[in-house]
């Protein structure tokens, strides 16, 4: 019996997410020198997913999978 194709993983997610995990949020506030570690991880300004052209891949981030 074959499995249905709905439960099978291809490779990750195949689009634009919306949410930044935590990690991604900081780092991103970091490199806009909006955020220091020194000021915790309540209170974040809000950040927008940068979107790329099809193909491309983002920076690439220290400490971020």
């Amino acid at each position: 019996m074959s499995m249905d194709k709905s439960l099978k993983k291809a490779g990750g997610l195949g689009r634009q997410r919306n949410v930044l995990t935590r990690p991604e949020r900081l780092a991103l506030l970091q490199e806009d020198e909006k955020w220091t570690p020194e000021k915790g991880v309540y209170n974040l300004p809000k950040t927008k997913s940068r979107r790329l052209a099809p193909g491309q891949t983002g920076p690439k981030r220290p400490g971020v999978k």
